[in-house]
């Protein structure tokens, strides 16, 4: 895992805390002194803190939450959740972006195919992946190998951690209107079991692309929403200084979403976030990952579509 460099302001006061804890505990066996009872005290006052801090998160609080810089990608989930991952490339068509990633891995000794979106940790790796927002031809890459496990009848694990597809005038020119339709029909009729994760953004079309499943989970901390409140603020209030209210009208949590039926399943998070402890957040979500394979493996391949797109139909609520 990666060191927790990176906080945000509302984590200041735990961290404070948690620091003066490892302080005091390093004195004491340094200086080989009993602090035992200071200690314990500061580590009683840190967990109520913890509990007041992380309990009732705002809409807000969990956006930022799940942007943390130290918070685990697609390929930190899958190193800790598959074994033999073989990461294929391209598109067969106009080159291969690195902003999404897939190809074949083994979930407890059982083959799948895996996509999902990755950004970097540093400037030029986060350049190469372009920030996580895919081109056409990362949709198109994603969607053969979906079509791949299809034709071997391997179920396909989506992993969707973008904060929207590429906006640039190249990807118009090479379709992404048209790559990101194509992913929603090809996906909404694949005859094999189709489970969509949301990491941490799923970002308007560029995560709808790859949300198509017969059962979507989400992390606790991730948001899910047509815009980023920064955007919805800007366009709806002429500033991105009411983001905060934005992010409670968007209705973007996993609970909002459980509660309107857009999501099957709140996948949880360690306390405080995945960010604090990467190998127990895999480990929750392969858990409810492994459950939703088992439940889907038992249909045939024309309930699965045939259910999966009565699903879709059945979102949304209005009135003729």
């Amino acid at each position: 895992m990666a060191e927790n460099a990176f906080h945000l302001d509302f984590e200041q006061p735990v961290i404070a805390l948690e620091k003066r804890i490892a302080e005091l505990s390093q004195q004491a066996e340094s200086d080989g002194l009993d602090l035992s009872e200071e200690i314990g005290r500061l580590e009683e006052r840190a967990e109520d803190l913890r509990q007041r801090v992380y309990r009732d998160l705002t809409p807000w609080q969990r956006v930022q939450l799940s942007r943390h810089p130290q918070r685990p990608y697609t390929l930190d989930y899958l190193t800790r959740m598959t074994s033999d991952f073989v990461e294929l490339h391209g598109d067969r068509a106009y080159g291969d972006d690195a902003a999404v990633v897939g190809g074949a891995a083994r979930l407890d000794g059982e083959p799948i195919m895996v996509v999902g979106m990755q950004s970097g940790r540093n400037v030029a790796e986060r350049q190469r992946r372009n920030f996580g927002m895919p081109h056409p031809e990362g949709y198109r890459k994603a969607l053969r190998i979906m079509h791949l496990g299809a034709r071997f009848g391997l179920p396909v694990l989506s992993l969707v951690d973008t904060s929207a597809a590429y906006p640039g005038v190249e990807a118009e020119y090479r379709g992404q209107a048209e790559a990101i339709a194509r992913c929603m029909y090809e996906m909404s009729h694949l005859p094999v079991p189709v489970v969509v994760v949301i990491l941490s953004q799923g970002g308007s079309g560029g995560a709808i692309a790859l949300g198509v499943g017969d059962r979507i989970l989400m992390l606790e901390n991730a948001w899910y929403g047509v815009i980023a409140p920064e955007a919805c603020s800007t366009i709806l209030f002429k500033t991105r200084e009411r983001k905060e209210e934005a992010a409670d009208a968007l209705k973007l949590t996993a609970s909002d979403l459980h509660e309107q039926k857009i999501i099957d399943q709140i996948v949880p998070e360690p306390f405080g976030g995945a960010h604090r402890d990467w190998d127990e957040a895999a480990a929750l979500l392969k858990r409810r990952v492994t459950e939703a394979l088992a439940e889907l493996r038992l249909l045939s391949a024309e309930e699965l579509v045939r259910n999966r797109v009565e699903k879709y139909c059945a979102m949304g609520a209005y009135s003729d």
